[in-house]
């Protein structure tokens, strides 16, 4: 099964993710982790990426659609969970290119809905294990007062820089510009289903695990 997450940055994709990938053993491809992966990969490709980053410039999508075919090339039995990949109705295009080559498709397409203002409270005050990626908020869910993660011990723990109000509409922004038209485009192909992604985290697993059957 191969599926595609799609919400604005902050929606909990990463979450959901995760959980997939732990349940169902499936491949989490983020556009980020595959580029830093290749990077230091020494492969031909790898060595491409360096290149390009090293230069100061974007990967192009034909570099970022030969990593992801790579990955489509060896086994996983589970599938694969797109993620910040496609992000324009090009990338959808050329991803479904590659797919139909290696007669595969995305077989669902989950839609976690969001409210802008909600999000931002959510965003506003996020922080990050270091080791592990456990999500920790300063309202809802603060560091533990000795200072270690509950998930696996760690004490160092991370902030994004651009997890602050202004950051966070301007990448909203961008999503609505560039992204959300995959939104319609994958509706018109009939595998569009959507969640509310602001619920709680479990509440929202159990949303997507009925979509996916």
């Amino acid at each position: 099964m191969n599926i595609l997450l799609l919400g604005p940055p902050g929606a909990g994709k990463g979450t959901q993710a995760k959980q997939l990938v732990d349940e169902r053993q499936m491949v989490q491809l983020s556009t980020g982790d595959m580029l830093r992966a290749a990077r230091t990969s020494g492969t031909e490709m790898g060595k491409k990426v360096a290149a390009v980053m090293d230069a100061g410039h974007l990967v192009t999508d034909d570099i970022v659609i030969g990593l992801i075919a790579e990955q489509l090339d060896a086994s996983h039995e589970g599938g694969f969970i797109f993620d910040g990949f496609p992000r324009t109705l090009a990338q959808a295009d050329a991803l479904g290119e590659l797919l139909a080559s290696r007669d595969q498709k995305l077989d669902h397409v989950i839609e976690m809905q969001v409210d802008d203002d909600a999000l931002v409270a959510r965003i506003v005050g996020r922080s990050t294990c270091g080791d592990c990626g456990e999500i920790y908020h300063d309202q809802t869910k603060p560091i533990p007062a000795d200072g270690k993660c509950t998930n696996c011990g760690g004490t160092e723990f991370k902030r994004r820089a651009d997890d602050n109000e202004e950051s966070l509409k301007i990448r909203l922004m961008a999503y609505y510009k560039q992204t959300s038209p995959l939104i319609g485009y994958y509706y018109a192909k009939g595998n569009l289903e959507s969640v509310n992604g602001l619920g709680e985290i479990d509440a929202v697993a159990s949303e997507i695990k009925a979509a996916l059957g």
